[in-house]
This record gives C-alpha cells, sequence and structure tokens, in this order.
C-alpha cells in the first residue's frame, strides 16, 4: 500500500515563485530514488481556529503562507531506502545545494514524518483541489477512525471528491520548535492522521459543502445526534483548502 511523507511548511507570501521554483529544481530528486507522487499545495482556504489551525501547526507570521505537501511511496521500504541515501544525496546532488538552490523558507519550523494509509479510496486527479486535515485519534481508535473515514468517504465520493487518503501516525518526530503532536496539540495516548481529498475543483468542493450537510447519512456524524460519537476531539482537528502549485509523477512504467 502507498506511504506518506507528509509536510507542513510556512514560506513567506513574497517567496510562493521562489518557493516553487525550489520544490521544481529540488523535487524530483525524490522521484528518482522512490518516491510516485510530489504534491506542494500552496494555501487558499485556510482560516484561523479557535484552538488549532494551519498557521500555529508552524508559528506562521503576519508574511506568511502555508504549504500542505505530501509524497506518495509504492510502500514504506521504499522511503526507507531514500532515507538512507539522504547524505549522500545532500553531498552529491547540487539541486540539494543550498548555494545553487536555497531554501526560501525556515526549514526550522516546516513539519513532516511519514504515515501508513489507513483509507485510500478513489482515482488520482490531475490538478486537483486539495483538502487536508491534521487529526489527533486516541491510539485505541483506529477501527473506528477507519469505520468513520470510509463512511464519510461514502458521502463525499457521491458529491463530487475523487480521492482520499487518511494516513495514521507511523514515523513522526517531536520537533524542537514545532511537530505534529503540537500541530494538534495531541494528548497523552493519540496519535496524529494525516489526511487528504481530492476534488475536480474548488468550485466542486464548495458547492458540494452544503448539500452533504443536508445528507441524512450525515446524521451519524453530527454533534447534535446523541449516538453520534466521533472517534476523535474535532475541536482540535487542523484543516483548510489548497492549491497544488506543483504536481509530480513518475510515469507508471517508471515505478
Amino acid at each position: 500500500m502507498t506511504y506518506i511523507e507528509g509536510f507542513v511548511i510556512p514560506v513567506p507570501t513574497a517567496n510562493k515563485q521562489k518557493f516553487i521554483d525550489h520544490a521544481e529544481r529540488g523535487d524530483p530528486v525524490f522521484l528518482e530514488n522512490g518516491a510516485t507522487r510530489i504534491f506542494e499545495c500552496w494555501q487558499d482556504n485556510v482560516e484561523k481556529g479557535h484552538t488549532t489551525d494551519f498557521f500555529g501547526a508552524v508559528d506562521a507570521k503576519d508574511d506568511e503562507a502555508v504549504v500542505f505537501s505530501w509524497l506518495e511511496y509504492p510502500n514504506k521500504a521504499a522511503r526507507e531506502a531514500l532515507m538512507g541515501r539522504m547524505d549522500e544525496l545532500m553531498q552529491s546532488d547540487d539541486r540539494f545545494d543550498p548555494e545553487t538552490n536555497p531554501m526560501p523558507f525556515d526549514g526550522k519550523r516546516m513539519i513532516y514524518g511519514g504515515f501508513a494509509p489507513l483509507v485510500e479510496e478513489g482515482a488520482i486527479t490531475a490538478d486537483p483541489y486539495v483538502q487536508g486535515f491534521l487529526v489527533p485519534v486516541p491510539a485505541g481508535n483506529k477501527d473506528a477512525y477507519r469505520t468513520a473515514a470510509l463512511g464519510m468517504w461514502e458521502i463525499m465520493k457521491d458529491y463530487g471528491a475523487t480521492r482520499v487518503v487518511e494516513a495514521w501516525q507511523d514515523d513522526v518526530p517531536h520537533g524542537q520548535q514545532t511537530d505534529f503532536f503540537r500541530a494538534v496539540k495531541a494528548e497523552d495516548g493519540e496519535i496524529v492522521v494525516f489526511s487528504f481529498v481530492e476534488w475536480q475543483s474548488r468550485e466542486a468542493c464548495d458547492g458540494a459543502h452544503e448539500k452533504m450537510m443536508q445528507d441524512e447519512r450525515m446524521q451519524q456524524f453530527m454533534g447534535d445526534n446523541p449516538d453520534a460519537k466521533p472517534p476523535f476531539d474535532g475541536k482540535r482537528m487542523v484543516y483548510g483548502g489548497f492549491r497544488p502549485v506543483v504536481e509530480l509523477n513518475r510515469q507508471p512504467e517508471e515505478a
């Protein structure tokens, strides 16, 4: 099954084109060494939250935007093989040379980690609109979360969603300043889910929302339903809408 390496990155708004240029130059190294798909998605519809949000996740400054990004690998072993070569590549490949391809953001506040998909449904769509999520889930609720995610997918796909990936924390480090755990204010016994939903366009995504809210199947997820008990704390879930600015794929015959 696909393995996901997820990132959230604070980038000065003025550096948007520099970020794109940096990614377009450096990201192909990952494709050449095991990754099959890379997405760099610039914030589009991301709001400040009461408890958590994407801005707080990376201690974003007022003049910074948030990038929601991920790499897809055919399996965990492919990602581990690449990680084992990173020191060599950093030394030998000039696309990683900070002199020739300087990093246009504060890497110390970037958060990243490896995630194993629990749910992977739908088909890949070129140039999709992306909804990104970070979710704190009690470790013991893994099966319940998967069941809920599949139930939500059944609704979303009927209203235009083309793909969903719900990826369970697997290799996620603790950081000194920022990390996925701080992003959702994870409590003892909770893990982090890195999730994204792909749509044909923002218009399709926005148009689906009201229709979904009217769908009777949504009652199983609504807080006013006494029988509904979500398997996570939705008040600490981080979410937002993003537009891809870099999309790289390996051809099937290359993967």
